[in-house]
């Protein structure tokens, strides 16, 4: 990873009441009320009520700040406390799942690398819950679980976005199967279907 992303940098120190913890907080406020295409900059130097070169003091780029507020979504899921591991990592992959409905943008930042503390500690925590259960190949376990995460958040996203009934009328079983989800219940079930083989493989 290139020595200009944000997490390889040292945080520079406040700079008059301006803190990353507060243009953090404004650019994910901005993200959820307007989306990625209009964070600016400028606009979030305006949101701040401050100067441009206040706020660079602390990010040099539109990356910086988006990299932080995704990993600022990842906090928003709480690890879990006791438990065994199926129930931990349930636990976490419903907050993931949570957080990330809470900021549909988020779900086009997941290419961008993982280097934050938020997201690096909860990724921890899931693979050392696998270690726990004893599985052949944790890698592909987290894998799978986090594909499952990342792939019901968007499906989700898209149906509220688009009403799909007429579509798929000559599409019978997609169309029975495929629409008028409870989204909740529908993730508990096919996070229960994984974790049950993942539990056979033990």
């Amino acid at each position: 990873m290139s020595e200009e992303s944000v997490w390889l940098r040292p945080r520079k120190p406040p700079r008059q009441v301006l803190t990353r913890e507060r243009i953090v907080a404004e650019a994910l406020a901005l993200l959820d009320e307007e989306g990625i295409e209009r964070l600016t900059m400028r606009r979030l130097a305006e949101r701040l009520s401050t100067g441009s070169t206040t706020l660079y003091w602390h990010v040099k780029t539109k990356d910086d700040v988006l990299d932080l507020a995704l990993d600022a979504v990842f906090g928003e899921a709480a690890l879990p406390g006791g438990g065994g591991w199926r129930a931990k990592a349930e636990q976490l992959l419903t907050a993931w799942r949570a957080a990330m409905l809470r900021h549909p943008w988020s779900i086009t930042l997941l290419d961008r690398p993982m280097m934050g503390p938020n997201a690096l500690s909860r990724t921890d925590f899931l693979y050392r819950t696998l270690e726990e259960a004893g599985l052949p190949d944790v890698g592909a376990a987290a894998y799978s679980l986090s594909t499952f995460v990342t792939g019901s958040v968007t499906m989700q996203a898209r149906e509220r976005a688009a009403d799909l009934t007429e579509h798929l009328r000559p599409y019978p079983a997609l169309a029975r199967h495929g629409l008028g989800h409870d989204w909740d219940a529908t993730f508990a079930r096919g996070l229960g279907y994984l974790l049950d083989g993942m539990a056979s493989a033990t």
